[in-house]
């Protein structure tokens, strides 16, 4: 345990923010934490949440003479009297009521003068600032017994850097020490502070967390507390990342860093102070008072984690000044940044190449135009000449990945990147100090949600993963793959740390998405009740716009135009899983053209149940030519269907009727034309033979059919069924001789030196595949390695759980990349 942690008879500082204060009910539990916490305290308040902003607006709108600033005043008053009501009891409610409003009339006043002068300068804005935290702390001391409020004005002094004054030190901290001779509790206005002539400023938004560190130092604290509505400082934003969980220990430069890219828990200046004097600082919920919070101090011993967080600006601007004038010209960054500093533009990242030829800098869009004004006129010449160019590129977003125990530890930024990178996400650039502690990268601010989650899942949750799945085809296949992920999803959570979320489903009428999950459950449902009409390409467009990381599309139909989507989802960075053969048996070249995308995005492009269902073919075969065999020749029953047909039918079940039971058990296709004519066979040895290394095309593939072209070549399905009775007399007296020879009937896939073909055969009691029950399928692989004694693949090779669960099997595979 961190020592500190005993905060017993400590002298303490303790801030609480706007939201610990926002209501009665939360004024109570800050009430309940100050009284009931030992030690000498000083408590910093901010104002109630969303005063300031109110008070911001309401003086913009006083300025330009919009009456409804009026709104915006009554409802503070609203706010602050019923909290006053319901806090104090009746004999102290007229006191206090009255001290509330006399300080709210002169809020009026001020507006008021705002309106008629038409007058709004950074001072005076200062000044109407000011009473979010006047207010708020009167009634706060007037709460909590035994306190005295204490004007911060008259203790913090500053310059006249009206929305961000510099504070006078030596002269604040002589002020200061009076607040060690208070007995009882302080309380202090945070935000706020006068220039030495009493003229009220500002710390900067954010500045009540300042106020704190400040008094701190001044008095001699024995810690800060920063009381807030989050459990500590957390891994990172918990709105833009579901698994963020609260850092106990950080350096008081991890915080600051952190706190520069985007994190809000602490405003920046508020480190420096109380590093100088080696105060710690713990940061508590005001609402979850038993949460142990974060620790931040100098000691980056006390924890073993690399990456204490992750941290964001959601929206900058990148500039890149280039071109062959900048190239060994010396005092070129010189004059940048001093358009820059003209320019009051504050730089939040560099990045400049080793050829000196480019500087790249990030922004806030707020100072873009400023700082283009004073680039271009610094650089006028060059630019007329065009030896100096500048780029201008919008909507970016920067991350930064901090932990002082980076320092010399290879393979972080490899990490980083290949996490990134997986997942489509484009790095524009790149920036890390020679410190070592941050790492930050800028990327388009559309990526930005997924890449923190990427990031989070790399370095704070090695072992877990959430896969997005989108789901076309809800029928037979899909439906059991839809029953199979709600019997296993928790399972999945519990014990291998896997979540899997859909987040688009469409069948052959309607589709839905919803990013927030759909129940594998209620599916079908859903899709009756929320759905809207089906279509491929919208489905597309909508999964390359919400750019959901781990993203998998997965095929149950037997479709030709949801196979031809996915070269677009490997676009969209989306791995592919699917049941469909129509792709990997179409032409020759979209089937490499799909592995070779997949291979060069690094995502999964998965067809194990395209051959033997769930029995594990291609990756069988996939591995014996990675290890360098070589395939010779291949012999299969690789139709369950027909194997179902040609075992069932006897003396008592014709080929019509087996047929029939084939469909109604899900073996076959659901146009079983399909399975009957030998095309699934085919595309099955077609894409068998590809895998080997043969680039066959399905013309090269030699087909012998078993039943006639007239019966096969049906207008409908209708027709096919009403046909097929006509071969069920010649089928029995065919088969009765087989019968008497010891024969059966097995339709069989073959490969040999490149040359394949399909179709039925007469096999006898010695060949292997003369007991194949069932809808079993077998698969005998000749090599180099495997030439006298083939290797054989045998088991279930039909039917829609076995094929769902080698689906299943493959998206979780994904996972694993």
């Amino acid at each position: 345990m961190i020592h500190c942690r005993n905060t017993v008879n400590q002298m303490k500082v303790l801030k609480f923010g706007g939201s610990s204060i926002a209501t009665s009910e939360s004024i109570k539990k800050v009430k309940s934490i100050v009284e009931q916490s030992p030690g000498h305290k000083w408590i910093v308040v901010s104002a109630m949440k969303d005063v300031t902003d109110q008070l911001l607006t309401a003086s913009q709108k006083a300025v330009s003479g919009d009456e409804s600033y009026k709104l915006l005043l009554a409802e503070i008053e609203v706010r602050h009297l019923t909290a006053a009501k319901s806090l104090l009891g009746f004999q102290q409610q007229g006191r206090i009521l009255s001290g509330l409003k006399v300080l709210l009339n002169e809020l009026e006043d001020y507006l008021q003068s705002i309106v008629r002068l038409r007058e709004l300068t950074p001072k005076i804005q200062d000044y109407v600032l000011s009473f979010g935290e006047r207010l708020s702390s009167y009634l706060i001391s007037e709460v909590i017994e035994n306190a005295e409020l204490i004007d911060a004005r008259q203790l913090i002094k500053t310059d006249e850097g009206f929305g961000n004054a510099k504070v006078d030190f030596e002269e604040t901290y002589k002020l200061c020490n009076k607040l060690r001779c208070i007995e009882g509790r302080a309380i202090i206005p945070g935000f706020i502070a006068s220039t030495v002539s009493g003229i009220t400023t500002t710390l900067g938004r954010g500045g009540s967390d300042y106020t704190a560190a400040i008094v701190a130092v001044a008095v001699k604290a024995d810690i800060a507390e920063i009381w807030t509505d989050v459990d500590g400082f957390l891994s990172a934003d918990p709105r833009k990342v579901e698994k963020s969980y609260p850092i106990a220990h950080m350096t008081y430069a991890e915080v600051f860093e952190l706190s520069n890219f985007g994190a809000k828990v602490v405003y920046p200046p508020t480190v420096h102070p109380l590093l100088s004097a080696n105060i710690p600082l713990l940061i508590k919920n005001t609402f979850n008072p038993a949460a142990e919070g974060t620790l931040v101090d100098a000691n980056s011993e006390q924890s073993g984690q690399i990456i204490k967080g992750i941290s964001s600006i959601d929206q900058i601007v990148l500039l890149t000044l280039h071109g062959v004038g900048m190239a060994g010209v010396s005092g070129t960054s010189k004059r940048l940044f001093g358009a820059l500093a003209k320019a009051k533009a504050n730089v939040i990242l560099i990045s400049q190449a080793s050829s000196e030829q480019s500087i790249t800098f990030a922004i806030a869009p707020k100072d873009e135009s400023a700082a283009q004004k004073y680039i271009k006129e610094e650089f006028v010449m060059e630019m007329q000449g065009g030896t100096i160019l500048l780029k201008v590129e919008k909507d970016m977003s920067v991350i930064a990945i901090v932990g002082e125990n980076m320092r010399r530890m290879p393979g972080i930024a490899g990490k980083l990147f290949g996490a990134l990178g997986k997942n489509g996400v484009n790095v524009i650039a790149i920036a890390q100090g020679s410190s070592e502690l941050n790492i930050s990268v800028v990327i388009h601010q559309d990526d930005l949600r997924k890449s923190i989650n990427l990031i989070h899942e790399a370095f704070f949750l090695s072992g877990y993963k959430k896969i997005h799945l989108y789901l076309a085809g809800t029928g037979t296949v899909g439906g059991n793959l839809l029953q199979q992920l709600h019997q296993q999803c928790d399972s999945l959570m519990n014990d291998h740390n896997l979540a899997i979320r859909l987040v688009g489903v469409m069948n052959s009428k309607k589709m839905l998405f919803d990013v927030d999950g759909i129940r594998f459950d209620t599916v079908h449902e859903d899709l009756a009740v929320r759905g809207v009409e089906v279509d491929t390409e919208k489905f597309v467009h909508h999964a390359a716009e919400v750019n959901l990381r781990n993203s998998v599309f997965v095929d149950c139909t037997a479709s030709e135009d949801v196979a031809m989507i996915y070269e677009d989802m490997l676009s969209s960075f989306v791995s592919v899983v699917t049941a469909n053969k129509i792709a990997c048996s179409g032409n020759y070249s979209h089937y490499l053209k799909l592995k070779e995308m997949s291979r060069f995005r690094n995502l999964k492009f998965l067809y194990e149940t395209n051959v033997g269902a769930g029995l594990p073919v291609i990756k069988t075969i996939g591995d014996l030519v990675l290890s360098g065999d070589k395939i010779l020749k291949l012999e299969a029953v690789l139709s369950g269907t027909l194997n179902f047909i040609f075992n069932t039918i006897d003396e008592h079940v014709s080929i019509s009727q087996a047929i029939r039971m084939a469909k109604e058990k899900g073996y076959s296709e659901p146009d079983p034309r399909i399975d009957l004519s030998g095309i699934d066979v085919l595309r099955k040895i077609l894409i068998l033979a590809r895998e080997c290394g043969y680039p066959l095309e399905k013309n090269d593939v030699e087909i012998n059919t078993f039943l006639p072209e007239n019966i096969l070549n049906t207008a409908d399905i209708e027709s096919f069924w009403e046909k097929i009775v006509s071969v069920d007399e010649d089928f029995e007296n065919r088969r009765k001789t087989l019968y008497s020879q010891g024969k059966r009937w097995r339709f069989v896939a073959s490969l040999d030196n490149g040359k394949a073909s399909v179709g039925l055969q007469e096999v006898d009691v010695q060949h292997p595949f003369f007991n194949l029950q069932g809808s079993d399928n077998i698969i005998t692989i000749y090599t180099k390695r495997y030439m006298a004694q083939p290797m054989v693949i045998k088991g279930a090779g039909a039917g829609a759980a076995v094929t769902a669960s080698g689906v299943f099997a493959d998206i979780v595979s994904v996972a694993n990349i």
